[in-house]
């Protein structure tokens, strides 16, 4: 006799007990990851202020930093947590108050490599930002001291830690010189 597991929706995985650990959901299935390290979260910090910062200043749109929820899609619910988005201004007024987790992709995503994480788990979630709507996302990877730009339709692009990461078109203006992210403040 074949057992047929449940998929999960995103409103569950809304009402997961916080036990300390990090979820997805992807396709319906829950994804557990254990908490981040010291030096990711340090990371995704600086990230996450550099560009509140600079958004805020400039009325850009809103940052939010720390597994926040984005639905990608639905019956199968996929439900992704960057470490660091952005989603512009107009966007946020044509949605309205947002309970839950936002409809879609952010504008702007940052995925910062963790010890844990596989390279094509990275990988897929890239694709899946992509496809879903980010404009840019920017994979910093802390044992390469580098960062990967990535941008719907167009070939990546590595950046080392004398480069800059720029917003582009997407965060016009804001540029963060890669060094600083990695302590050469």
């Amino acid at each position: 006799m074949a057992v047929e597991s449940r998929r999960m929706t995103a409103a569950e995985l809304l009402r997961l007990p916080k036990d300390g650990q990090r979820h997805e959901l992807i396709r319906g299935e829950l994804r557990t990851m254990p908490p981040a390290g010291f030096e990711h979260g340090e990371l995704v910090a600086h990230f996450g202020l550099s560009l509140t910062s600079y958004v805020t200043i400039h009325k850009l749109g809103r940052v939010v930093i720390g597994d926040v929820g984005f639905k990608l899609t639905a019956d199968p619910d996929t439900v992704r947590a960057p470490d660091v988005a952005f989603v512009r201004q107009e966007r946020l007024l044509a949605a309205g108050t947002v309970r839950g987790y936002w409809a879609g992709a952010p504008d702007l995503v940052v995925e910062v490599i963790s010890p844990n994480d596989l390279y094509t788990e990275v990988d897929e979630k890239v694709a899946e930002w992509l496809e879903h709507g980010a404009r840019l996302v920017f994979v910093v990877n802390p044992r390469r001291r580098s960062a990967a730009v990535h941008r719907p339709g167009q070939p990546v692009h590595i950046l080392g830690a004398a480069d800059l990461l720029d917003g582009e078109d997407v965060v016009p203006g804001w540029v963060l010189p890669m060094r600083e992210l990695f302590g050469e403040r």
